[in-house]
């Protein structure tokens, strides 16, 4: 009870309003079912949860069902099987919690461009080659190299606050690539990239370092910081989520950068 008290202090502490339409003319509800409080002219119940990430995705597809859990069980950060062992629910609620705080960080996340100087830089996310199977890997007509069967995820990472934008992409040629600069980075900004062929021809001002003659920085020019990301996002596939299904890894790549700006803001 008290800390449902605390977080209606902080989110109301001019006054309870209802998130639904507005109103400060509200009742309380005695047995406080379904929820503690209701307003008559929109007739809508509502609760200090009303409106934020932990009621927000309620029915928003079909994986997202209303959670019951109290206040005090939220968390983020860890795999579903740590997690389901910590708070003692099971692993398919503790599943269900991170996917909604994951969701979270794409609507609520940042939505300015990026400005400045800003890295570009892309990868592939799978699984080890060496734990493949031989069937995978006929599947996949491939021996063991390259990005086969593998995701890629194009991220642009802005250098002065560090706040970091991660698509997941089909293609990593001109096209998606282009769109993706064009959507999440300012028009004017510098942009910084290896010397992957397709980066040539964007709209922004553009400087390249040529990774293929060992040229890693040249002045200011480098991606060394986005690469960083990189290593952040498969250390935390390996030895936290241990798999990151194709499915769900926009969600993981909106987890991560969004740690990581909030961390660099």
């Amino acid at each position: 009870k008290s800390v449902v008290n605390w977080f209606e202090s902080v989110r109301w502490s001019e006054g309870r309003y209802c998130p639904h339409c507005g109103s400060l003319e509200i009742y309380a509800v005695r047995s406080i079912k379904p929820m503690p409080y209701w307003y008559r002219d929109c007739r809508s119940y509502f609760s200090v949860r009303t409106g934020t990430v932990v009621r927000k995705f309620e029915g928003a597809d079909e994986e997202m069902v209303v959670c019951h859990l109290p206040v005090r069980d939220q968390s983020q950060g860890v795999s579903s099987m740590k997690l389901h062992r910590d708070i003692n629910v099971t692993q398919k609620t503790a599943w269900f919690m991170l996917n909604r705080v994951r969701k979270s960080w794409n609507e609520d996340g940042f939505r300015e461009l990026l400005s400045g100087i800003v890295e570009v830089h892309e990868t592939h996310m799978g699984g080890k080659r060496r734990n493949m199977s031989n069937r995978k890997r006929r599947e996949l007509k491939d021996t063991g190299r390259g990005a086969v069967g593998k995701k890629a995820v194009v991220g642009a990472r802005e250098r002065r606050s560090r706040k970091i934008k991660a698509r997941v992409a089909e293609r990593t040629d001109k096209t998606p690539l282009h769109g993706m600069i064009m959507e999440n980075v300012s028009s004017d900004a510098l942009v910084y990239t290896d010397e992957h062929k397709h980066y040539i021809g964007m709209p922004n001002r553009h400087e390249a370092v040529r990774h293929g003659v060992s040229e890693y920085v040249r002045d200011q020019a480098h991606t060394n910081d986005i690469e960083s990301f990189w290593a952040m996002l498969k250390r935390g596939c390996h030895g936290v989520y241990h798999h990151m299904s194709c499915k769900h890894l926009q969600r993981y790549a909106n987890e991560f950068s969004g740690r990581a700006g909030v961390r660099g803001s």
